[in-house]
C-alpha cells in the first residue's frame, strides 16, 4: 500500500477537529471582476497595482455594495470553506467610512448562518482599512467593537503615526477584554520593523499573551541576528501569529540586497523558537488574490514547502490548535 503524506496529514486535521483559517476578508470574497485583469485592461490592471493603490481601489466595489450582498458574499466564502475542511474561520470586516456599517451587519446575521446551517464558528474582526486616527474613521472603529469578537488593526494605514494607532487598538483591548489582531510587516521590506514595533506596544500596555500579529513577511528581510533577538522579544510580549503563505507569494521582485528568503512568514524559525504561529487564507477571489480559492490544504502545503517544515505533528498544530489559541478559544 502506498503511503502519502499529504493524504494523512489532512486526514489527521480533519479528525482533529478540522481546520481553523485565523485570517480573511470574507466580505471582499469574489469582488473581482474580468475588467480587474490584464487581458481586459488597456493599462494597469487593478490587480497588478501595489498593495497600499488597491487598500484605496476597493473602495468603488464597497460604495456599491449594500448589506445584502455583503451577506452574500460572506456566506458564499463560508460555504466553501466549509467544504474545504474549515470548522472555525475568523474574517476581517470593513467597519468605515465607505463601507459604513453594511458588511459588519452582514457579517453579524453571516455569524447565525454559520453556527445554524453549517456547524461553523464564525469569529469577526474588524477592519481599520482607513485607520483609527481620523476622527470619522475613529468613530466607525469604536462603533465597531461592541459588534466584533476581535480587535482588528493596520498600523499602515495610519502611516507616519503608526504608534498612535497601535495605543488606540491595545487601549480598546484592554477597555473591552477583547484579544487584538494586527497586520504587521506586510511588504517584504527590510525597512518594516512593524513586528519589533508591535511587540513593544503589547508589553508597555500589560497585554502579554492577548495579541497576534498577522503576516510577518518583512521578518525574512532582517539579517539573522536581528531575528533572533524578535524571537525572544515576541515570547516576552506573548506575541502569536498567523501566516498566509499563498497571499504573500507574488511579492515583487526588486534590487534590495536581504538575506535570501521566502516571502512566507519564518515558520522554522518560529515554531522551533517556542512562538504559537497558526494558519490563514487571507483574500479570496479579489483584487488582492484573483485566483485565491480560500483552500487551507493547499496554503499549508505552500507554508511547508516554501519553509521546508516537515514537521507533521507541528503543521497540525498549526493548522488547528494553534488556530483556536490565536482566536481566545482555548
Amino acid at each position: 500500500m502506498l503511503w502519502m503524506p499529504l493524504a494523512q496529514l489532512r486526514r489527521k486535521i480533519i479528525s482533529s477537529g478540522g481546520f481553523v483559517n485565523a485570517h480573511a476578508h470574507f466580505d471582499r470574497a469574489y469582488s473581482v471582476t474580468p475588467e480587474d485583469l490584464p487581458e481586459n485592461n488597456s493599462g494597469t490592471a487593478t490587480v497588478e497595482r501595489a498593495l497600499r493603490e488597491k487598500w484605496q481601489l476597493v473602495d468603488a466595489w464597497k460604495k456599491n455594495s449594500g448589506e445584502d450582498d455583503y451577506f452574500s458574499h460572506i456566506t458564499s466564502a463560508l460555504r466553501a470553506q466549509h467544504e474545504f475542511g474549515v470548522r472555525v474561520a475568523l474574517s476581517f470586516i470593513d467597519c468605515d467610512p465607505v463601507a459604513g456599517t453594511r458588511a459588519l451587519s452582514a457579517a453579524v446575521k453571516a455569524k447565525k448562518y454559520a453556527s445554524e446551517q453549517l456547524q461553523m464558528k464564525f469569529v469577526i474582526a474588524c477592519q481599520t482599512l482607513k485607520g483609527v486616527l481620523n476622527p470619522e474613521a475613529r468613530q466607525y472603529f469604536e462603533t465597531a467593537l461592541p459588534l466584533v469578537d476581535i480587535i482588528g488593526g493596520l498600523p499602515g494605514a495610519d502611516r507616519g503615526r503608526e504608534e498612535e494607532h497601535l495605543d488606540v487598538l491595545l487601549s480598546a483591548a484592554k477597555s473591552t477584554g477583547k484579544r487584538v489582531h494586527v497586520h504587521v510587516d506586510q511588504n517584504n521590506d527590510p525597512n518594516e520593523r512593524e513586528t519589533e514595533q508591535l511587540a513593544r506596544a503589547v508589553i508597555r500596555h500589560g497585554l502579554e499573551g492577548q495579541v497576534t500579529a498577522v503576516h510577518g513577511i518583512s521578518i525574512g528581510c532582517q539579517p539573522k541576528s536581528y531575528r533572533q533577538e524578535l524571537y525572544k522579544l515576541c515570547r516576552d510580549a506573548g506575541l502569536s501569529f498567523v501566516a498566509c503563505p499563498g497571499a504573500w507569494l507574488d511579492a515583487r521582485r526588486n534590487e534590495v540586497l536581504t538575506p535570501t528568503h521566502n516571502a512566507v512568514t519564518p515558520v522554522d524559525e518560529m515554531i522551533p523558537a517556542g512562538l504559537c504561529v497558526a494558519l490563514g487564507s487571507d483574500n479570496i477571489s479579489d483584487i488582492y488574490k484573483p485566483y485565491a480559492d480560500g483552500d487551507l490544504m493547499v496554503e499549508l502545503r505552500m507554508l511547508l514547502e516554501s519553509t521546508h517544515f516537515y514537521d507533521a505533528a507541528e503543521l497540525i498544530r498549526v493548522a488547528v490548535d494553534n488556530g483556536r489559541r490565536v482566536l481566545g478559544l482555548v
